[in-house]
């Protein structure tokens, strides 16, 4: 009896399809505009694309709709982000958008599932982290090995992790405090 209180009380309540279509849309729209402005200052700094790949903005919201609304909502909005985002801007790059989906899908879809877990916020972000970063490496992989593409280089899973490392530590911080913040203003309201 214990016992399922405890799991009871760890439950997020269950969002409304309209509610999760929603989140989902928001998510694919900041996906588009949040590296938008990270790419913009980057044009007035002379960095140019520079803090978009250190930044990783585009997982923000991923992340954050999968552990908000649900693992659809997020593997929705992980692959339609970059989509969206290349025909609006045409960034990521061609060769790049089949490992954007797939990584961001494979966030989108491992914060979602992670949503009720009875685990620090901080280490659900680190768990779907990880586990992207090894999805993307496994589709680089086959890419590579598999394919015989010639548009991306192994070294790839290796060199966007140490550009990303920035971002990693930006996701660490800025997705539990907000979870956080919006789970205190929820409690608040009833």
């Amino acid at each position: 009896m214990y016992d399922t209180k405890i799991s009871r009380a760890a439950e997020r309540p269950r969002l409304s399809i309209k509610a999760q279509t929603l989140m989902t849309i928001a998510a694919i729209i900041s996906a588009v505009a949040v590296p938008q402005l990270f790419h913009a200052m980057g044009a007035v700094s002379g960095l140019g694309t520079a803090l978009g790949e250190a930044f990783l903005p585009m997982h923000l919201p991923i992340i954050l709709v999968g552990l908000l609304a649900g693992p659809y909502a997020g593997a929705i909005s992980g692959l339609l982000g970059p989509v969206a985002s290349f025909a609006l801007s045409g960034m990521p790059s061609l060769a790049m958008l089949p490992f954007m989906m797939v990584e961001l899908c494979s966030y989108g879809l491992i914060s979602g599932l992670l949503r009720n877990a009875n685990i620090p916020t901080v280490a659900k972000v680190l768990i779907v982290q990880l586990g992207g970063r090894l999805v993307r490496a496994a589709a680089i992989l086959i890419a590579v090995f598999g394919i015989g593409s010639r548009s991306i280089g192994v070294a790839a899973i290796w060199t966007s992790t140490l550009t990303g490392i920035f971002g990693i530590a930006l996701q660490l911080t800025l997705i539990p405090l907000t979870v956080y913040r919006l789970e205190n203003s929820r409690k608040r309201d009833e």
